[in-house]
């Protein structure tokens, strides 16, 4: 019995305090979510004074917030974990859903400045941000309780087979993310080689026939995999199913966050050229601009979580073909290493380091 279930049977008026009491504690990956521009505010602060040297007190709170900014997102993870061990109620259905949301936190506060800025609506996106959080736990805490989550850990077969094309997509997408992923790391070495690398391959993925196939297999794989993960986000789960359902999540977010910002902004709308200028955020760079910031996590959270999320489906196949379920993990966790290590080492690029 859970321990909402256990509120649940008190009685009195304090049944309804615990009730609300374990109400709000599932809300605290949303409040994390709410003080996520604050984080990357404060290290702007601390990270920019006015005048004057900066000591160690502000690089080690600069330091603080944007790890905890980056690492936002595990409340998330970790709330959806516990809630992922049964079939849940439908307030815990919603709790859960709302987890996986708050995962997406960094590309989704990207989109949200962006997208301000397109639709020129001169309000704080900060203000917007919280707003949209506040009315998300509203829901969670008013939505209906008729709505009766699946109880059956069984995957429909419509759904089994949208999962294999989901995976055979991801497998073609790969060349462009292996490649595209390359060429950032090569920004270790200098601008003037990620620049010759990506003029290379923009004569292949910027053609008038691969863009809009390329663009298609991606908001396919972002209807899919939302679809998916709506499915899976309402079984029981294991800690491995539960990350990929996050990654998936934070992945969606990613590429209509990034579609948006590279095609209808830069290109379409101020007509920038969308190269290593554009994205380490020239001349101020990443990390003293007070905008630009939120693109640190963005990125470094983007990258981790592609190659993580491309680690949580090989370890699905090796299984399903027979692998011994420790092989599997071992490469799993494995993956999960790597791609931690070539997220650090692109964001290093992206803001300043060289070999």
């Amino acid at each position: 019995m859970s321990a909402i279930e256990q509120g649940r049977i008190r009685t009195g008026d304090k049944r309804l305090t615990n009730t609300t009491a374990e109400k709000l504690r599932w809300l605290i990956p949303a409040a994390g979510a709410m003080a996520y521009p604050f984080l990357l505010d404060t290290f702007h602060l601390a990270v920019s004074p006015t005048s004057g040297q900066i000591s160690t007190v502000r690089l080690v709170l600069a330091a603080l917030c944007l790890f905890a900014a980056t690492a936002a997102p595990l409340l998330g993870l970790a709330c959806a974990w516990w809630l992922t061990k049964a079939a849940p109620s439908s307030f815990e259905l919603r709790v859960r859903r709302l987890a996986y949301v708050t995962i997406a936190a960094p590309p989704l506060f990207v989109l949200t400045g962006v997208g301000l800025g397109l639709l020129h609506i001169h309000v704080s996106d900060e203000l917007v941000w919280v707003a949209g959080w506040l009315a998300a736990c509203l829901y969670v805490l008013l939505g209906s309780e008729q709505e009766r989550p699946a109880k059956s850990t069984a995957i429909a077969p419509s759904i089994a087979r949208w999962r294999v094309v989901h995976g055979v997509a991801a497998a073609v997408i790969l060349l462009y993310v292996a490649f595209h992923l390359t060429n950032h790391l090569l920004g270790l070495f200098g601008p003037e080689v990620h620049a010759a690398v990506m003029k290379v391959g923009r004569t292949v993925y910027r053609s008038s026939v691969i863009e809009p196939i390329l663009v298609a297999l991606m908001l396919f794989q972002v209807a899919v995999g939302v679809r998916l993960a709506w499915r899976w986000s309402a079984l029981p789960a294991d800690a491995f199913r539960m990350f990929q359902i996050g990654s998936g999540v934070y992945l969606a977010a990613f590429i209509i966050t990034h579609l948006n910002s590279a095609f209808v902004s830069a290109r379409a709308v101020h007509h920038i050229d969308t190269n290593w200028a554009w994205a380490s955020g020239a001349p101020t760079g990443l990390i003293h601009d007070a905008w630009s910031i939120r693109l640190v996590p963005h990125y470094a959270l983007g990258v981790f979580f592609v190659l993580a999320h491309l680690a949580s489906g090989l370890r699905g196949v090796l299984i399903a073909h027979g692998v011994a379920t420790a092989v599997a993990n071992r490469i799993w966790a494995t993956g999960l290493a790597a791609a931690g290590l070539i997220a650090l080492a692109i964001m290093s690029g992206l803001c300043g380091a060289r070999i």
